[in-house]
């Protein structure tokens, strides 16, 4: 893979080894996301790919390599530091607020210009433009909202902090298809707002937001390259995803 500095990207990664304690889970990842696209980071529970966005988050240290945002290392930059860069990760599990309301779970979400109320309105509007359901249970207690509407809050929520690139960690894990569908075209939505998007997911279906797709297996990175190629070819799929 090429250097960062000379390739221009606006997200990239190389050789990433990370683990915890003495046990290794990465195996020297490299990654390359350029601005304004979707990257889909596929593989099965256990395959690492938790571990890497938590990293690429600011949230581990990376045991070896170098993670490159718009032009600078940010390999041991904190998570606080990285949401002010504008890189904000939403964890999977939806992790909302329980018992707070919608709008209150949106507010905190804009921590670091929590001063500023005009910024703070604006972009709580520009969440229920995406979600609009949200919009009619802004005063409802988050912890009594479907799975699927506390995944929307918590999208919204990382949206709140007006990031350049948005990391979301398994956006659809155990919702129905239906609803899966709703999310990823509000994810598409929001990259074609100018929002570079890194999706970690289990769900093949991903590949038809994405411009490029990297496979994870056992801490390997074992596919790095077009999302079309490996979504319109059943014998890459088999392969790289055990899936036809």
């Amino acid at each position: 893979m090429a250097q960062p500095e000379s390739n221009g990207a606006f997200f990239s990664v190389e050789g990433l080894r990370v683990g915890y304690g003495s046990l290794p889970v990465l195996y020297g990842i490299d990654m390359q996301v350029d601005e304004g696209e979707t990257a889909v980071v596929l593989g099965l529970n256990g395959a690492g790919k938790t571990t890497t966005v938590l990293t690429l988050a600011g949230m581990m240290r990376p045991w070896q390599g170098r993670i490159m945002f718009d032009g600078e290392d940010v390999t041991k930059t904190g998570v606080e530091a990285m949401v002010k860069r504008g890189a904000v990760l939403v964890p999977e599990g939806r992790r909302v607020f329980p018992n707070l309301p919608v709008e209150e779970n949106l507010r905190v979400g804009a921590w670091v210009r929590r001063r500023d109320k005009d910024f703070v309105d604006s972009q709580i509007e520009r969440c229920y433009r995406y979600f609009p359901r949200l919009e009619e249970r802004r005063k409802q207690i988050a912890g009594t909202l479907s799975g699927g509407e506390q995944q929307m809050l918590a999208i919204s929520r990382g949206l709140m902090a007006r990031p350049r690139l948005l990391m979301i960690d398994e956006a659809s894990l155990g919702l129905a298809p239906v609803i899966v569908q709703q999310v990823l075209e509000v994810v598409r939505e929001i990259n074609a707002d100018g929002v570079t998007v890194i999706l970690n997911e289990q769900n093949v279906g991903s590949l038809r937001l994405a411009d490029k797709a990297y496979v994870i297996q056992k801490g390997v990175l074992v596919y790095s390259g077009s999302a079309v190629d490996l979504r319109d070819s059943k014998e890459m799929r088999r392969e790289f995803l055990g899936v036809g």
